[in-house]
């Protein structure tokens, strides 16, 4: 690398602001970054994610339109998922890879359709090693991954020089498909980080020892692709700053490979955080917004390159104050950009009250990658479907009624005014959110409270008459002369009440009386049912974060400008066994996780046998179930409910024997069911065309997902 090229890289890191020409809102995310050769716009990244559209060329189309809409909406550089520099590396049988010429002409498809927008795009070189889906797999050491059903093989020296060359020829292809650089990915768990790490390395050969030798192998990579991009063409690489698995590097390693990695080439250094395998939280929703930033700011101590800062940062103020206070230069966001595709674009109009937050739920993205499906977004259905699912401004306006202020009921509210319908939304009780408001006050979902406020929002700007305290009759319905009537009327929680002795005690609950703020519990508590709402119950109940919901009151949680506190960084990293210091000297960053005293006896109970939540989402269910096991809950499978009285309730227990559980309360999460009165009868003939959506139409386990979907699909098609 010439002397040139390093000092113009050096003087990328500059924070200083041109007044005159700084956003009045987000200064220091608007100002440009200048890295020498060439100049970002914003400091603003969308981040690499698995769609699945990366592994078929027949799905490039869509790739394409699905970059072109995010490059329109403003980001300064997006970094595509995760493609292979060889066969070894796939993530799936025959997964995306740059090989090839003919790889070259599909890429091209997405630079082309990315460069009419002034944006840049960089292409992810992603090796999986043991966390690849197929048999051909290798690692540094012969170590079966935990989470991935094939044990690899150990490279050789000579797999590794030829790994080398791949990836370099991998970038010189990236180059002449157009892209604007190449990201390497050397974090998450990853090959690179299997060797940089000796949760896995175990060699003691030159790529193996200490932690010059397991760097080695990612600074060769990094050195060969330089020479072979050239100097005019950015290379990132994805570092594990805090790698979070037994045996892992303490910071003194990762700043040495930072160091090195910048010598070798590197352009911009990005932030990885843990492994994949890593038994604690990175990106779930009870994460806390940049909870891992002030380890990003240690690295950017000790180079000179631009510095990115990543995980949990979905809204403008939190990524302005990260570089602003100089923790980093860019931030880069990867699910915020599915939840809405134009995000950049309304930060710089001062418009943060009408991006759609992305909540990480995790349940359309990850968990459809790691399920071998095409990711999409809970809270934006168009995401990854940008050439299907299209809302095109309507020829012909109708007047379209949704009955129902739910979720399901607010997309399709927001979809069929965006496109130029007239519509009214009318809601039977005085707050728009129905389920979500459960959802919302759950400690550790703080952020459903921003998908609320983001519905709330569009539907005034785009004039959506709401009718709220209105309960709707089919004879309303036919007066109002709607040409078509969306019933998205939601559902109800299901009553024990006749099917189950004492269950109308006043100690007897539903989650909705608890959740709301109109009930309260006892100091002992049964919850019966342990489906995803029967572990939010019981992580609500045992959480020692947020008020009491019965202290606040329903008026309160019906505020619209009202937020509850999350739980705080330090508490958060107490909990799960993450260390303060930024310095840190434990393995992996890891800590003994601060032991929790429950603040009441919650016992959770299913009627099947077998683990409870074992139906949970797959990337976030483990977060739960670690959460009620270290917070005292007493899971019991198998048993039958024989009665409820002033004592407790009367359980029959898998060996068959009766049982008294003295509790205060019972909660009961024993499922939904459908609203669905307001459809035509067989016979009728009403003027409207009604369309059923939601829970309405199907109660089986609350899922937003296909409710918003719903309600998208069915108001794109009016």
């Amino acid at each position: 690398m010439s002397a040139s090229s390093t000092e113009n890289r050096k003087a990328s890191s500059n924070n200083t602001i041109n007044t005159a020409q700084s956003n009045e809102h987000y200064p220091h995310l608007f100002e440009p970054l200048d890295l020498g050769f060439t100049t970002l716009k914003n400091r603003l990244v969308m981040g690499s994610m698995h769609t699945g559209l990366e592994d078929r060329f027949y799905n490039y189309g869509k790739l394409a339109a699905y970059f072109a809409e995010r490059a329109k909406g403003g980001a300064a550089m997006m970094i595509t998922g995760g493609i292979s520099p060889n066969r070894e590396g796939w993530l799936l049988p025959a997964g995306g890879t740059m090989n090839t010429k003919m790889d070259v002409i599909n890429h091209q498809r997405v630079t082309r359709a990315v460069h009419k927008h002034d944006s840049k795009i960089i292409m992810q070189i992603l090796h999986s090693g043991r966390y690849g889906y197929h048999p051909f797999i290798v690692s540094s050491s012969p170590i079966k991954s935990p989470i991935t059903p094939f044990k690899p093989r150990k490279m050789t020296i000579k797999n590794i020089e030829q790994t080398v060359e791949d990836y370099a020829r991998s970038a010189k292809l990236a180059k002449q498909a157009g892209y604007d650089g190449i990201e390497i990915m050397g974090s998450e768990g990853y090959l690179l980080n299997q060797f940089l790490s000796r949760h896995v390395n175990q060699r003691s050969d030159q790529y193996g020892g200490d932690i010059n030798g397991r760097m080695k192998f990612a600074v060769d990579v990094v050195k060969a692709v330089r020479k072979a991009v050239g100097e005019d063409f950015i290379i990132v690489f994805r570092l594990s700053v805090i790698d979070l698995v037994k045996d892992g590097n303490v910071m003194d390693e990762v700043i040495t490979v930072a160091k090195a990695l910048e010598e070798a080439g590197v352009t911009i250094m990005n932030t990885g955080i843990g492994w994949h395998e890593a038994r604690v939280p990175t990106i779930v929703t009870s994460v806390p917004r940049a909870a891992f930033v002030d380890f990003t700011a240690e690295i950017k101590k000790h180079i000179s390159i631009p510095m990115m800062a990543a995980n949990r940062i979905n809204m403008p103020e939190t990524a302005e104050d990260i570089v602003a206070s100089g923790q980093a230069d860019m931030i880069q966001m990867a699910r915020p950009f599915l939840a809405d595709a134009h995000w950049v674009n309304k930060a710089e109009k001062g418009q943060a009250d009408r991006i759609n937050t992305c909540i990480a739920c995790n349940q359309a993205c990850l968990d459809h990658t790691f399920e071998n499906k095409r990711s999409t977004c809970l809270v934006n259905p168009q995401a990854c479907y940008e050439t299907e699912l299209v809302y095109k401004k309507t020829k012909n306006p109708q007047k379209v009624a949704i009955v129902g202020g739910g979720v399901a009921g607010m997309s399709a509210a927001h979809v069929a005014a965006l496109r130029g319908h007239e519509v009214t939304l009318f809601e039977a009780r005085d707050i728009l959110g129905g389920q979500f408001n459960y959802a919302k006050v759950i400690p550790g979902k703080e952020e459903f409270f921003e998908t609320i406020r983001y519905y709330i929002n569009e539907l005034e700007h785009l004039g959506v008459e709401i009718k709220l305290n209105t309960k709707v009759d089919k004879a309303m319905l036919e007066d109002g002369k709607f040409q078509h009537v969306v019933v998205a009327t939601g559902v109800v929680p299901r009553s024990l009440e006749g099917k189950l002795e004492g269950a109308d005690l006043p100690q007897v609950i539903s989650y909705a009386e608890l959740l709301s703020g109109e009930k309260s519990v006892g100091d002992t508590v049964a919850v019966i049912g342990a489906g995803g709402i029967g572990f939010d119950v019981s992580e609500y109940l045992t959480a020692r974060h947020g008020q009491p919901l019965d202290e606040l009151g329903p008026e309160t949680l019906k505020d619209p400008s009202y937020r509850p506190e999350p739980q705080s960084i330090s508490e958060w990293r107490e909990e799960w066994g993450v260390t303060d210091d930024t310095n840190y000297q434990s393995d992996g960053g890891l800590i003994r996780p601060k032991g929790i005293k429950p603040i009441r006896q919650v016992y959770l109970m299913q009627r099947t046998k077998g683990r409870l939540g074992a139906g949970l989402n797959k990337t976030s269910g483990w977060v739960h179930r670690a959460h009620i096991k270290s917070h005292g809950v007493i899971q019991v499978a198998g048993v039958q409910y024989e009665k409820i009285t002033n004592e407790g309730i009367w359980v029959t227990n898998p060996q068959g024997q009766s049982q008294l559980l003295r509790v205060d309360s019972v909660v009961v999460c024993a499922g939904q069911e459908s609203v669905a009165s307001l459809m035509p009868n067989v016979g009728d003939a009403p003027d409207a065309q009604y369309h059923l959506i939601g829970g309405a139409k199907l109660a089986a386990e609350l899922d937003a997902k296909r409710a918003i979907r719903d309600g998208a699909e069915v108001a794109a098609g009016i």
